[in-house]
């Protein structure tokens, strides 16, 4: 069954690859437009109608709930979000659909499905005003930022994502910072970014990653060991790396109760 979708992400390798697994899961669907914000996604819907509308929840600006209060009826809403726990309950009613990133195959499958029935039914989209209201209210209500979840690194003219959860630590490098990760089949990986360290740290979970000298931050789901030295100071072992990286005596107390 042919259809038309607007895919609408501000990460541009996110929509990238949503657009890659719709073609594999669904080849007659066409991606009319691409947005990189709520504003964007408006504008391009007003353009093209597209039939189904992909909206990441959380984007700069106008959200993907802004982008669906004023698309409506019009089209089918898809959410795709990477915190869940935003629209727990609207979804939980099966009124509206969502993927979290990172989008699994066997849900998108599902997902692709219901809009494939409710399309060749001919099904308006559902009135989903009061649930949209409900979810922009609970944004309101939770509009801290999420913990950052993907790293960019530029190379020249490529870009590299890097999950958050795959990095093993941080050290500061002059103006960049280095990031240490697993890469492919688990393999100590290492690029420079242009964030500075400073601003890393207040967008990492807390609960996840600490710093433990001026110059590093490491993930302790990655430390396999901390060994307490002479001079109040220590070292931290990681699970799958050589790298030896320093507790200086003024982040100790993190590790007091080892």
């Amino acid at each position: 069954m042919s259809a038309r979708a607007l895919i609408a992400d501000d990460e541009p390798l996110l929509r990238e690859v949503l657009g890659r697994q719709l073609a594999s899961v669904w080849p007659e669907l066409e991606i009319v437009a691409q947005a990189r914000n709520g504003r964007e996604a408006i504008e391009s819907f007003e353009a093209q109608r597209p039939d189904i509308c992909f909206l990441d929840v959380q984007m700069p600006g106008l959200t993907g709930i802004d982008a669906a209060s004023a698309i409506g009826r019009r089209a089918h809403l898809v959410f795709v979000t990477a915190h869940d726990h935003y629209a727990v309950q609207a979804f939980a009613r099966g009124v509206l659909d969502y993927l979290v990133k990172p989008v699994e195959p066997a849900r998108l499958a599902e997902t692709v499905a219901r809009l494939k029935e409710r399309l060749a039914a001919a099904q308006p989209a559902t009135n989903t005003d009061a649930l949209l209201r409900e979810l922009a209210a609970q944004w309101q209500k939770n509009a801290a930022p999420a913990p950052l979840r993907w790293l960019r690194a530029q190379s020249g003219q490529t870009l590299r994502l890097i999950a958050v959860d795959d990095v093993d630590y941080l050290r500061s490098d002059a103006k960049y910072t280095r990031v240490a990760w697993r890469g492919e089949a688990g393999k100590p990986a290492e690029a420079l970014i242009g964030t500075s360290l400073k601003e890393l740290v207040a967008q990492l979970d807390p609960a996840q990653f600490v710093q433990v000298h001026r110059s590093v931050v490491v993930n302790l789901r990655a430390v396999s060991h901390v060994v307490r030295g002479d001079n109040d100071t220590a070292d931290i072992h990681l699970k799958r790396r050589d790298e030896v990286l320093p507790v200086s005596r003024s982040y100790l107390h993190l590790f007091r109760q080892m």
